[in-house]
């Protein structure tokens, strides 16, 4: 049986040997990983080639690129050649424009971010965003980036029904963090539910990092995970 690609495994692990050992011990149970920037300095490029080109795993690439146009499309054209599945910028329309002009019509789907699930209202503020509820802001800002070019947006699974509800959404991919099995710790998240909730709400792929290689048995954990998916459809 093929593995379920709506769970992405992040390897938030030191560095690529560390994520090449938790890919093995995951085996043929996990299709789908997520690199993250904690992973950049310690070997991620050459891990994201070696799960895809020799394991035919599909890769996350969780860089979160945000700058002014020519570097973001600059930088998105030299990613998109490492044949990639997922690459994650700021949703704002600028960025998200210049990061599909760099992808140049490869395969590399653009992912917009709204806003980060570890954020509540107070750290918005300390920001300095502007005033609103989070729900609200996050739908405006995926609208927003469906509207320049984006092949989906990261967002809480709180959020993923009302951007689901979206005209805009139609065709477009909702990945979320912040999703956490019952019982497990909640970590640095914040607005969080669990898989089964979350593929109800509209998600196409959740992303889980630590209750899967933080467990005393990962591939365990991540099958318990992929049951609880299997459970939703029913």
């Amino acid at each position: 049986m093929p593995a379920d690609d709506r769970l992405i495994v992040a390897l938030d692990v030191p560095n690529a040997l560390a994520g090449l050992k938790l890919a093995e011990t995951l085996g043929d149970s996990v299709s789908f990983y997520k690199i993250g920037l904690g992973m950049l300095t310690g070997g991620g490029l050459a891990l994201a080639n070696e799960l895809k080109a020799e394991q035919g795993k599909r890769i996350f690439l969780d860089m979160k690129l945000f700058d002014i146009g020519a570097t973001i499309e600059a930088a998105v054209r030299g990613l998109a050649q490492y044949d990639l599945d997922f690459l994650t910028v700021h949703g704002d329309p600028h960025v998200v424009r210049a990061a599909k002009e760099g992808a140049g019509g490869k395969s590399l789907k653009i992912l917009a971010v709204t806003i980060l699930t570890s954020l509540d209202r107070v750290d918005l503020d300390a920001s300095l965003i502007r005033p609103g509820d989070i729900p609200g802001l996050v739908t405006e800002r995926a609208s927003r980036a469906f509207e320049a070019g984006a092949d989906g947006v990261i967002a809480s699974p709180q959020e993923a029904a009302l951007i689901r509800a979206l005209p805009e959404s139609a065709g477009k991919l909702i990945v979320t963090p912040g999703v956490r099995p019952a019982g497990t710790a909640l970590g640095d998240q914040k607005r969080v539910t669990t898989p089964a909730e979350a593929i109800r709400g509209g998600v196409d792929h959740i992303v889980v990092g630590r209750p899967i290689w933080a467990a005393p048995d990962p591939r365990a954990a991540a099958q318990a995970i992929l049951a609880e998916l299997a459970s939703s459809l029913r």
